[in-house]
């Protein structure tokens, strides 16, 4: 029992501290895209600004514990060759008949599961089930986020492969948490879009298209710069932390012209976009009645499990994607929670682990 207490004091206490550092970007992004929502979706999203920023990050915390979740972060389209982006099937079917689930999942399918979230909202719109809009709302936000990194659009994820291993972080975490209050994240009003699914590729696209840079500037700077200085020390949570220094993160900060503030702004509002076009799509239901001015507040408490084996074979896997057009929904008549569709998947175990 004492063993099962200290375990569970020790998965909580590095899962908070990831939470804590690594999900900011998440939770902005999130928050920021609700403001260019039009008046009839800000009277439902607006008061529940609170859960759709905070829960922006549920996603990564299930990517650690629940089945078929880590796949969906990311696609390594490198493995593909030249034109991957042409050559790859847009619908998810195609592409199993063509290079089977096995290879893609092993890979990622970021595209065609952000996709299947939108399908997902667009019917809770239909149903107006609260929940659902706000669980998947909130998914969808973060999924649409990953796309627009462009480490997650590579086998070199990391920075494994080229000796520059914590690129990712630094690049979607460190750069953000130090930098993104200077930034303009006002991106205008949301737009419906005619081919929702095309959106997807081609912000994957853009995204990798930026990786020569992501890579080539920290390469340069990393051998123009003082050894001793790259890094320093910082206090997080009680404990001493390495971390990049501010002088290093300024100097790559300046490299990338505007890199990360530009993919923050395309993720606000390629979010906000998807937000509205399901909603239009669902017939443009009326979401006063959904507001919770008379209604309790909607407060979801997270279930945290270990996960098993965590650290173990964290490129393999073995899993069942549904099909976006197979149902999941339980019953109209109840509260649903679409937590049980997710287990439907089976394992892939996470590729990226809290350090420290």
């Amino acid at each position: 029992m004492r063993l099962y207490l200290f375990c569970t004091f020790l998965f909580l206490t590095c899962h908070q501290e990831a939470i804590a550092w690594g999900f900011y970007a998440h939770r902005l992004i999130n928050r920021q895209a609700v403001f260019s929502l039009p008046p009839e979706l800000m009277v439902f999203f607006k008061p529940n600004l609170a859960y759709i920023s905070d829960k922006a990050v549920n996603p990564d915390k299930r990517r650690y514990a629940v089945q078929g979740e880590a796949e969906k972060h990311y696609i390594d389209l490198d493995v593909y060759g030249d034109s991957a982006i042409i050559k790859l099937p847009k619908s998810w079917q195609e592409a199993k008949i063509l290079h089977g689930e096995d290879s893609l999942r092993k890979y990622g399918i970021s595209p065609w599961s952000t996709y299947q979230t939108f399908q997902y909202l667009t019917y809770a719109f239909q149903k107006k089930d609260r929940q659902a809009i706000l669980k998947l709302a909130a998914d969808l936000g973060h999924y649409l986020g990953d796309i627009n990194v462009p480490l997650h659009s590579t086998e070199n994820y990391n920075g494994q492969n080229t000796g520059q291993y914590g690129i990712h972080g630094f690049w979607e975490s460190r750069l953000p948490e130090l930098f993104a209050q200077d930034y303009d994240l006002f991106v205008g009003k949301a737009e419906y879009m005619d081919d929702p699914r095309n959106e997807i590729w081609k912000a994957i696209e853009m995204a990798h298209v930026a990786l020569d840079s992501v890579f080539s500037f920290e390469k340069s700077l990393t051998n123009n710069f003082p050894e001793d200085q790259k890094y320093s020390y910082e206090n997080r949570g009680g404990i001493t932390t390495r971390v990049y220094s501010r002088a290093f993160s300024e100097a790559y900060h300046q490299m990338l012209a505007g890199q990360v503030e530009r993919q923050m702004k395309k993720t606000i509002k390629l979010i906000a976009d998807f937000w509205y076009s399901a909603w239009i799509l669902a017939g443009q239901p009326d979401l006063i009645q959904l507001a919770p001015k008379n209604l309790r507040p909607f407060i979801e408490i997270d279930s945290i499990e270990s996960p098993q084996d965590s650290i173990k074979n964290v490129r393999e896997h073995q899993s069942i994607f549904t099909d976006p057009e197979a149902p999941f929904w339980r019953s109209s008549d109840r509260k649903l929670y679409y937590w049980q569709a997710f287990r439907r998947y089976c394992e892939r175990r996470p590729r990226f682990l809290p350090k420290g």
